[in-house]
């Protein structure tokens, strides 16, 4: 047996001794809260809206900590490799699972390197429609698809994103063919909306609600099953394309073999943070619910949407990347 492989055998054997301490122990300096999208973004400022009161908890800080760029692969790669203490987290958002279904390979695994804690909110798109136009509801939306296949467009923030994705398998639900129009995000696909360039858009409730609230956006319909409480009048999509449902969700997530005691200590204390009122309202202003879980129960939630995702992306045929 060489050198290494007994210092391996060694550690292996030690580790469930350790685990216990080091729950014990923990945490003994800054937690670190990455994410990996913009500055002042929606998953920065959930991240940010959480890490108070975390902080407070457990008595130490938390340190957000935005690593961009591959959609959010480069934060995700570097927690996937952390070690697993406890303190380096990442806050996952919906398009963890796209990711992982639009790329052929990863530096990482999308599920197996992480240990996941709990999801912390979740939200719908709208499909929307500038108010002045032809198009008033889901199911004149298909009908006009169907009499002239391709002809309707709609945005996303970009080829792959879940808006995206959702707008394909709106399409797939309802059986018509819609054409997709990429943006980088930003204002330009709401002002190409109000100027007719594109028919309609796909995009959350804190990008289409000002438009909706000054009456120059028409909300076709709500993603999610059931009505949504910021946009009560607007009809879910399913009420046209039964059994069509998508929320995307932001979550909380550790390195993969992260004690359990401790992904169990951050679960509890994610679940009072988000029920303090305060935090509840401003999660909620910002278009989400809160939605906490059990560490499992997010595992198998984030892994049967990777499969959607995959199936989607095959039946659209989109070019993986």
């Amino acid at each position: 047996m060489t050198t290494i492989t007994r210092r391996a055998t060694l550690a292996a054997a030690l580790a469930p001794l350790a685990t216990p301490a080091l729950a014990q122990t923990w945490p003994d300096r800054p937690i670190t809260l990455m994410h990996g999208f913009g500055a002042g973004g929606n998953a920065d400022v959930i991240a940010r809206v959480i890490a108070a009161p975390l902080a407070e908890a457990l008595g130490k800080p938390v340190v957000v900590e935005a690593r961009t760029g591959a959609g959010g692969n480069i934060a995700s790669e570097a927690v996937a490799r952390a070690r697993p203490d406890g303190h380096t987290l990442i806050l996952l958002t919906g398009g963890h699972a796209v990711s992982a279904a639009l790329y052929r390979s990863h530096r990482f695994d999308p599920i197996e390197d992480f240990s996941f804690i709990s999801t912390v909110s979740v939200f719908p798109f709208v499909v929307a429609t500038r108010a002045d136009g032809p198009i008033t509801s889901i199911a004149e939306m298909a009908a006009r698809a169907r009499r002239d296949p391709g002809a309707l467009t709609f945005s996303s923030v970009g080829v792959g994103s879940t808006q995206h994705l959702t707008g394909e398998l709106l399409a797939q639900t309802l059986g018509v063919s819609l054409t997709h129009v990429p943006y980088r995000g930003g204002t330009q696909p709401l002002t190409d909306l109000l100027s007719g360039r594109i028919d309609m858009m796909v995009d959350s409730v804190t990008v289409t609600g000002a438009g909706i609230a000054a009456g120059t956006v028409r909300a076709l319909g709500v993603t999610s099953a059931t009505p949504w409480p910021a946009l009560p009048e607007v009809p879910t999509v399913a009420s046209a394309a039964p059994g069509f449902e998508v929320v995307s969700w932001v979550g909380l997530a550790a390195p993969a073999r992260t004690p359990a005691p401790i992904v169990e200590r951050l679960n509890a204390e994610l679940r009072r943070a988000v029920a303090i009122p305060a935090v509840k309202e401003r999660l909620e202003a910002l278009g989400t619910r809160v939605a906490p879980n059990a560490p499992e129960e997010m595992r198998r939630f984030v892994a049967g949407e990777v499969a959607r995702w995959n199936q989607v992306i095959d039946r659209a045929r989109i070019d993986r990347q």
